[in-house]
């Protein structure tokens, strides 16, 4: 069961290190809202699109792998492609199997860089709940090492050194604007700043899942 009381912001400031061997500082651009035709306003963007594997997913998933001791078995996610191809670079990195079960839905191009990563691949359904679901099943059967997508205290932490470099990087910022998926990113990133600045969720209007949790 995830605690959010356990992830603090000494926690991440001490993963920050152990993890930097294997992930990217990613840099700031800072753009002109004018540029895309909007009223003039300064904007940084922190590209971790430029992180290992694609996206901010690899910082949670090299956490867990250096957090928790990975059976012979290897490692298993179940992903709609961020989360898979990180757990598969990671544990590509660190000399682990690792197992990605997806759903049908996925995008070729991520179930691609997930299979270039070395890992084997499983459709374990139509949707995301049902690749989960069959990711718990082979984890107990293998004895494989569960890494969840955002539903896990050390995948929190990974993501939570966004902050970190985020407030490395801009030390006067006093609003961030996060996407919003699952959670884990804007879980990290909040226990990080502990309520210093403004963070606003940022969802699609098609799956405001978070907004109407906190309507609820």
């Amino acid at each position: 069961m995830l605690n959010g009381n356990s992830i603090t912001r000494e926690r991440i400031a001490a993963m920050e290190p152990r993890i930097r061997p294997f992930v990217r500082h990613t840099p700031v651009l800072r753009v002109d809202m004018a540029d895309f035709g909007r009223p003039p306003l300064a904007v940084d963007l922190k590209l971790e699109c430029l992180q290992h594997s694609g996206s901010f997913k690899a910082r949670g998933a090299f956490t867990n792998l250096l957090e928790w001791p990975v059976p012979k078995a290897g490692v298993v996610a179940a992903s709609g492609g961020n989360h898979g191809a990180a757990v598969a670079y990671a544990a590509m990195r660190l000399g682990h199997k690792a197992t990605i079960f997806v759903p049908e839905v996925s995008p070729p191009a991520k179930l691609e860089r997930i299979r270039a990563y070395g890992a084997e691949l499983v459709v374990g359904g139509a949707r995301y709940a049902e690749a989960l679901v069959a990711s718990e099943d082979f984890a107990e059967k293998s004895g494989a090492l569960q890494i969840h997508a955002f539903n896990q205290e050390e995948t929190l932490v990974g993501q939570g050194t966004l902050g970190l470099e985020i407030e490395a990087d801009l030390p006067e910022l006093d609003t961030l604007l996060v996407a919003v998926g699952g959670g884990g990113l804007i879980g990290g990133i909040a226990a990080w700043f502990a309520g210093r600045i403004r963070i606003v969720a940022v969802e699609p209007e098609g799956a405001p899942t978070l907004y109407r949790a906190f309507e609820a």
